[in-house]
């Protein structure tokens, strides 16, 4: 019997759990590696990870039986759309139920993996520790990294300015209450910070400015949960259908975004990531939030708009997405630049036998389902019962999907990892069922070998790991 690959797995958020579940379910030999005291990732309020943030007043924008594991329902009792707390708990729990806590390093985080020649991996932990790995499976999350505007606007400006991943409420990590505030963004966070400031007795004023309008879609139309309606339209419908059904939905329950005080949209509905919220365009139309073209220049208190206008302000939030990055990786051999890295399925990287990602998309719904079945796919993979396509296929099905990518949405670094949930589950259980044929028709040998067991150290430091790789060539030489 062939013995299964060691596997890493970096990071232990709702993306890094449910692939330990999957390895653990196939008895894949794992240790997975977190920077933080718990599980949960970015949807752990005030985690003390480092990286991950997010604002007090978060809920969810992807109903409930949308983002739930479907080895592990969420509470029928849960809100349709909770906030981060009843969720935080439900990732709690699924890792109790399972018992996966036994092979998470907690407060442990992956400083460096470095490819050996052997095709092994040398991983070496925040603590110093140093491990060899067969396989990596990569779930660090693509929201830690803030985005600022590149080039800054000019001038100087003389209030405060911070990203949305520095947001927390009203008062943190600024006092923003009774001050002017701009919201740079047209995205979700832009929407619910800018309604959170306009309540009464917080922000004196606020301003939402972009570069360019937005669909904005509510989280219930015609008294149901939106996301929920298209599970009614089948997987691989041809986009302009969608297009055509989604915007007959929005001009009849939501209108034309120019009645509201915000630019017409450069796009049709469907051509960029959607923006939800169930508040923003009440506010606007009330009048608690206004709307300004973006920013020209600053020149100290005030702001200039595109518009010609200028206000006094005092502080300003960037909300301008983030950067994806890997920085255990050697810029040379992993990197995105403007969030760009072509993958198989947004998993596989060609021509690399051994180094899978998981989460690292943009979906038009929630994460959790598809990275659970992303994790299931990889565990029948490192067992043998899953074959990929070759190489030269795979990249001319990257080239073919990026093509029709590029044509549907916008030019952005928002869009590089844009995937709808629906055909994006549906195309990878298509692959995983002509992968396991594949694998049929040849011998039942294992795609990684095995080497990593024979390489293990936990030493720190570079003579214990010399030390160690010298013990380990012996006791092989003695083998043969």
């Amino acid at each position: 019997m062939q013995e299964l690959p060691r596997v890493c797995v970096i990071g232990a958020g709702s993306s890094g759990i449910t692939v330990c579940k999957s390895l653990q379910d196939k008895g894949i030999p794992y240790d997975c590696y977190e920077k933080g005291s718990d599980v949960g990732g970015n949807w752990r309020y005030k985690n003390d990870n480092g990286l991950s943030n997010i604002y007090k007043s978060l809920h969810i924008n992807t109903h409930r039986d949308r983002m739930e594991y479907k080895d592990y329902p969420m509470p029928t009792w849960y809100a349709d759309y909770p906030n981060h707390e009843p969720i935080q708990k439900y990732f709690t729990d699924y890792t109790e139920h399972f018992g996966l806590r036994k092979n998470i390093k907690f407060k442990n985080g992956v400083a460096k993996v470095e490819p050996q020649e052997d095709g092994t991996y040398l991983v070496i932990s925040e603590k110093g520790e140093k491990n060899f790995y067969d396989a990596v499976i990569v779930a660090n999350g693509h929201h830690w990294s803030p985005r600022w505007p590149e080039p800054d606007f000019p001038g100087k400006f003389n209030g405060k300015i911070i990203h949305s991943h520095d947001y927390v409420d009203p008062q943190h990590p600024i006092d923003l209450v009774g001050k002017k505030v701009v919201v740079l963004g047209m995205g979700n966070s832009a929407m619910d910070i800018s309604v959170e400031l306009s309540r009464p007795g917080v922000a004196k004023k606020v301003i939402l400015s972009s570069r360019r309008g937005a669909w904005v879609i509510p989280n219930y139309l015609f008294g149901k949960p939106l996301d929920k309606s298209t599970e009614m339209i089948p997987p691989g419908t041809p986009f302009w259908i969608k297009q055509l059904l989604f915007g007959i939905m929005l001009k009849i329950g939501v209108g034309k975004m120019e009645d509201f005080g915000l630019p017409k949209p450069d796009h049709k509905p469907g051509e960029a990531h959607p923006t939800i919220s169930q508040d923003i365009l009440v506010r606007l139309g009330r009048g608690d939030i206004k709307y300004k073209p973006v920013i020209q220049e600053y020149n100290g208190s005030k702001v200039k708009f595109s518009d010609g206008s200028e206000e006094e302000i005092d502080a300003i939030i960037y909300c301008t997405g983030y950067n994806v990055k890997f920085p255990f990786f050697h810029s040379d051999f992993i990197s995105a630049p403007d969030n760009y890295l072509p993958l198989f399925h947004r998993t596989f990287k060609p021509g690399l036998k051994n180094l899978f990602f998981v989460g690292l998309y943009q979906p038009l719904g929630a994460i959790m389902p598809l990275a659970e079945f992303q994790g299931k796919w990889l565990a029948e993979y490192l067992t043998g019962n899953y074959l990929l396509p070759n190489n030269s296929e795979m990249q001319t099905q990257i080239k073919d999907y990026e093509t029709k990518m590029k044509k549907r949405y916008v030019a952005s670094a928002r869009h590089t990892m844009q995937v709808d949930y629906e055909d994006f589950l549906y195309y990878m259980q298509k692959e995983l069922k002509a992968g396991k044929k594949r694998a049929s028709k040849t011998s039942n040998s294992l795609p990684i070998e095995a080497k990593a067991k024979y390489k293990q150290t936990s030493k720190s430091g570079s003579n214990g790991h010399k030390n160690e790789v010298r013990k380990t060539k012996k006791r092989a030489l003695a083998k043969v």
